[in-house]
Order: structure tokens, then sequence, then C-alpha cells
């Protein structure tokens, strides 16, 4: 009698080897494998990898998705761990240095942690006077495409952490990170709310599955 755990994913037929990348292909599998057996869970991961887009999309995806895949609870907390791991491991790096001065890095970190969400998202960075970061945190969860933001919240923060500049962040679903001209508007309304108190807003980073957008390099703060 086998003594892996019950699970509910559902048998699934061999993929075409051609339309999946081995390494994501290898990866899944062998997280798959803690609940099935070696072959069920490639073939499971073949098919998932197809379904989803890609292994980001996957770790990515949330957990009424997963479920409604085929995956058993098990094999979903395993993914979250996994993405979990690997976001800390971005933010880690992007915290090491003054965050102007390792871009990339925290970009990296973003990129990570929210070009893959299904749902739009708004975070902001507050930053120490050496740009430091302080806190990262989501002010606004919303729709595939717009998540509410409120400018005095977001100045209020600040001033209770005693922060002395911001980021602001959002993801686009769609996947394309180009400003609409809504972000833009809002953008302007917190950057002028901001500068009433002397805070500095040094960006608005949009992330997206095809990159990032900075309004600093399109001229846009």
């Amino acid at each position: 009698m086998s003594s892996r755990p019950a699970s509910n994913i559902r048998e699934f037929a061999p993929a075409p080897a051609s339309t999946v990348d081995d390494g994501d292909l290898d990866l899944l599998a062998a997280i798959l494998a803690r609940t099935q057996s070696p072959a069920a869970s490639r073939a499971a991961a073949a098919h998932l990898i197809a379904d989803f887009g890609g292994l980001a999309d996957i770790a990515a995806a949330d957990e009424v998705a997963l479920l409604r895949a085929g995956l058993a609870a098990a094999a979903v907390a395993d993914l979250g761990q996994v993405r979990a791991l690997a976001v800390a491991m971005a933010r880690a790096e992007a915290c090491r240095r003054p965050v102007l001065s390792s871009w990339t890095a925290l970009t990296t970190y973003l990129r990570a942690d929210m070009a893959h969400a299904p749902r739009e998202q708004f975070r902001v960075l507050y930053l120490d006077r050496r740009n430091i970061l302080m806190k990262d945190e989501g002010r606004a969860d919303g729709t595939v495409d717009h998540a509410p933001v409120y400018p005095r919240e977001v100045v209020r923060r600040a001033l209770e952490i005693s922060a002395s500049a911001l980021i602001l962040v959002h993801n686009h679903p769609s996947g394309d990170p180009s400003p609409s001209q809504a972000d833009i508007q809002m953008t302007r309304q917190v950057v002028d709310a901001a500068r009433l108190f002397g805070l500095q807003v040094h960006d608005h980073v949009i992330v997206g599955r095809e990159g990032t957008a900075s309004f600093r390099a399109l001229g846009l703060i």
C-alpha cells in the first residue's frame, strides 16, 4: 500500500513534451511528487503549465484556481511555500542597500511578488532618510483592472512611521505595464499631497508580466 497521502488530483494524460520547458516541468513535477506518483506528477505538471501559461503563473495563482485545476490542498500549500521563499529571497536582496542604488534588485523583487498576480494591487514602499526600505505595505486590492487608491491615506501612513520618501507600486494583470491616464492622474494626486508635508515620491513602478514601467524614467514624475 502506498505511503503517499490521499490526493484529489485528477489523472492527467501525458502532454506533448515539446510544449513545456523541461526545467520548469522537472521543478514542478518534483513539488507535485509529494502527493502522487512521479509519472502522474510529471503529467500533471505539464498540463498545469500549459493551462496557466507557465510556472510563474502557477505559483502566483490563487488557491481556488489551483484547487479547481485539480491540485490537492497539500500541493497548493507546497507551491505557496516555494513562492513565499522565492519572494523573501528577492526582498532580502533588495533591502541590502539603499533602494535607489539597487534598482535592479528592487524591480526583481517586485516582479517576483506581483507580475503574475491575477488582480490589481497597489502598494507603497516607505523609505527613510537614507532611502532604506522601512515598510512595504499593501494599500489597496482591486479587480483585474482597478485598485482604489486614497492619496491622503498614503501620506498619513508615511507621517505615522516618519518616512521621508515613497515609491508607489502597482501591477497590471493584463501583463502590459504601460501607465494609463488614470494611473498618471492618481500619481499626480499622491505627489501633490506628499509635497505638502515635505515627502518625496521617488517613483511609481508598474509591474506586469512583460516587464516594469518607471514613471521617473518616462518623465511622468
